[in-house]
């Protein structure tokens, strides 16, 4: 009888505990970039001076490589 007891403590006591570790969905984003900022913008003008994009497309994936530092 007394072990039953300390048993359904011990299982009440540990839902708060468990149900802690389901988490709570939040979304985390992260960001990995293995290529140097130099690296970007010297591949950028690889592709302008090849004619692989217009000096507008150019522009544009500058800044933006530009604005993540």
């Amino acid at each position: 009888m007394k072990l039953r007891l300390v048993m359904w403590i011990l299982v009440i006591a540990m839902v708060p505990v468990l149900s802690g570790c389901g988490g709570g969905g939040a979304e985390v984003r992260s960001e990995v970039t293995s290529v140097t900022t130099g690296q970007q913008l010297m591949d950028l003008k690889k592709a302008l001076d090849i004619g692989a994009m217009t000096r507008d497309e150019y522009d544009r994936e500058r800044e933006k490589i530009l604005d993540k530092d």
